[in-house]
């Protein structure tokens, strides 16, 4: 049912779009049967990366095949650049996007939004054995990486005047996280994800406080498909209550979700609440498409 391909994707003029602020859907597309054409980032792990043999693995890589498999219907994954999936997507190349997508209001306004699969948190890495820290007050004068130009160092450096952090940066994430494990650094930030990717891989460090930033990834549509994405949802939804969503955390980013959290809890209505395109229509969560 699962299909995977490595391509590469030119620039994309964007299609007009319908304002997401007009969408309201209270229906659920049919299952295609000849299945879904998708695409995500190939080079943003854990969540898509290639293997050894040419091909791609990853926490949504394997979203994907759950979706074909609850579905029963093939779902074609393509790996590119993130700047050319949503131009794609608005062209009709791919029925959505696979890709960890933050939902904000600008994105909103084009596109229309699944409920949030997983917190787009961030996340401290310290040094493997450290005594365990539990608030942003625990980094109150510490030396803290991040990877150069990224929101990480952004975020650090703004509150640098109130946690009297020192912020140093790096040209790639995978030289900040070795900072700390070299005894160069205290700790570094990056998204949650990808700090529990290195705390899996790598034994020198471990996990620590996580920052909860109030926003969600979710997977686009275009906002003339609400049903298709209603549709989606649903499936969403149903790995949530399964267990497939928690055995994913657990597999590649070696957590365990706690009650609550986004990535096991499904979201009333179909959509990301408090964005445009949401629809609060009420339903029940189940498996059956």
């Amino acid at each position: 049912m699962f299909q995977m391909k490595w391509t590469g994707i030119a620039a994309l003029a964007c299609a007009t779009a319908i304002s997401a602020a007009t969408a309201h859907a209270a229906d659920i597309a049919e299952v295609k049967a000849d299945g879904y054409k998708v695409a995500l980032d190939g080079t943003f792990a854990p969540h898509a990366m290639p293997t050894m043999s040419g091909g791609i693995e990853g926490f949504n890589v394997d979203l994907a095949a759950a979706m074909a498999e609850k579905l029963g219907v093939p779902v074609d994954v393509t790996a590119a650049q993130f700047s050319g999936l949503l131009p794609a997507l608005q062209a009709g190349t791919y029925d959505f996007i696979a890709a960890p997508t933050t939902v904000t209001e600008e994105r909103a306004a084009n596109l229309l939004f699944t409920e949030g699969f997983m917190d787009t948190n961030f996340s401290f890495v310290v040094p493997a054995g450290t005594e365990p820290k539990t608030t942003l007050d625990d980094f109150k004068g510490l030396t803290i990486a991040a990877n150069k130009g990224s929101v990480y160092e952004s975020w650090l450096t703004e509150r640098a005047g109130d946690y009297g952090w020192e912020v140093i940066s790096f040209g790639t994430q995978t030289d900040a996280v070795e900072a700390v494990a070299s005894g160069r650094a205290d700790a570094n930030l990056a998204g949650m994800t990808g700090a529990a990717w290195a705390a899996k891989k790598n034994p020198r460090v471990d996990l620590s406080v996580e920052v909860d930033t109030g926003l969600v990834w979710a997977l686009p549509f275009r906002t003339d498909d609400a049903a298709t994405r209603n549709l989606i949802d649903s499936v969403i939804e149903c790995l949530k209550t399964d267990g497939t969503m928690a055995a994913l955390s657990e597999k590649w980013f070696g957590v365990t979700p706690e009650e609550g959290r986004t990535i096991v809890t499904p979201t009333p209505g179909y959509g990301t609440p408090g964005f445009a395109g949401y629809d609060e229509t009420a339903h029940e969560v189940g498996c059956t498409f």
